[in-house]
């Protein structure tokens, strides 16, 4: 998947690069039931900080939007009363500084946005404001809405995660996942890619 988005930002002749979120799995601290098999939190985030590191080589300047997994951390801290001055930036802890990490962010007047709970098209329609988002695995598409003064889209870009893999071990009844990415240009324009799989 990262020689996917490494070909797709060349061949597109990107400039700059939005992870749409959950970097990490974080599956030792899953509010839903975990294995007992599974590894344990320095193990996963060890993994992580290896597996991340490819693709901080690959795209070393990047936003980065906080996804439901990897906020799993930060609202166990809190139910834990562990106060936020107590806790690292998410860039610290996985060794990637010049990542910019946020809950949302606004380019050319466009939301990107981890996307929890609603698609891309109910949010956008709501906001009257074109908005990228991902977390629906099943999903890849782009959804335009014309006005008479407006136009704006809805843009759920797939993901990048292996069906198969430990991290999703929690999702192996869900629909196969739509693997893939989005590419917008100016705020006008925007596209899906499917990888080929």
């Amino acid at each position: 998947y990262l020689d996917f988005l490494v070909d797709t930002y060349n061949r597109y002749n990107c400039n700059r690069v939005i992870h749409i979120g959950d970097e990490a799995d974080h599956h030792f601290s899953s509010f839903h039931e975990t294995s007992a098999d599974g590894m344990g939190g320095l193990d996963e985030l060890n993994l992580a900080i290896v597996k991340i590191q490819k693709w901080y080589d690959a795209f070393p300047e990047a936003d980065v939007l906080y996804g439901n997994h990897d906020l799993i951390i930060m609202r166990k801290a809190q139910t834990s009363n562990v106060p936020s001055a107590w806790l690292r930036e998410y860039k610290e802890v996985l060794m990637t500084p010049n990542w910019n990490f946020t809950e949302e962010l606004i380019v050319d007047d466009v939301m990107y946005i981890h996307g929890i709970g609603s698609k891309s098209h109910i949010r956008a329609r709501k906001n009257f404001m074109s908005t990228v988002q991902g977390h629906h695995h099943t999903d890849c598409y782009t959804q335009w809405f014309v006005g008479k003064k407006e136009k704006f889209f809805g843009m759920q870009t797939g993901v990048g995660v292996d069906d198969n893999s430990y991290a999703m071990a929690y999702g192996k009844w869900f629909p196969k996942s739509a693997i893939g990415c989005g590419i917008v240009v100016g705020g006008h324009t925007a596209f899906n890619v499917m990888m080929d799989l």
